[in-house]
Parts: C-alpha cells; structure tokens; sequence
C-alpha cells in the first residue's frame, strides 16, 4: 500500500469489528453521494443497558430497510 503525506496512521490500518468497518466505509463514502442501504428480514436484537453479565436489554426487532445517505456540504 502506498500512502502519501496526507494519510493518517488512523486510515491506513484495518478494521477490526464490525463497528470500525461501518466507520470506515462511511467515511471513505461521505462525500461521494453514495447511499448504503441495509435490508433485514425479521431481524432481532437485545441491545445491554450497559456493560456486563448483569446488563438488561432491550429488544428490538428490524424488518424493512434502512438507508442511510452521504454528502457534503
């Protein structure tokens, strides 16, 4: 890979959860007037409270599509 002075250490390395992959592709679209559109069929989720085994959750159900729209301004 060939970086110039303008790369930041920050963008030259690898994602490594699927939090940063999602940072990562947004930046590298915002500006570029990309949609990225997330479809999900009866999807479940329990989202914690907090951090740790005694975490309550709330829980979610997606089913539809999620669009989420890049510019700049």
């Amino acid at each position: 890979m060939s970086t110039d002075d303008s790369t930041t250490t920050e963008e030259m390395s690898e994602p490594t959860s699927w939090p940063e992959l999602g940072i990562a592709l947004y930046e590298r679209l915002t500006g570029r007037n990309a949609t990225i559109e997330y479809t999900f069929d009866d999807m479940k989720v329990a989202v914690p409270s907090k951090v740790g085994e005694d975490a309550e959750h709330a829980h979610w159900e997606i089913d539809g599509t999620v669009s989420i729209t890049t510019h700049e301004d």
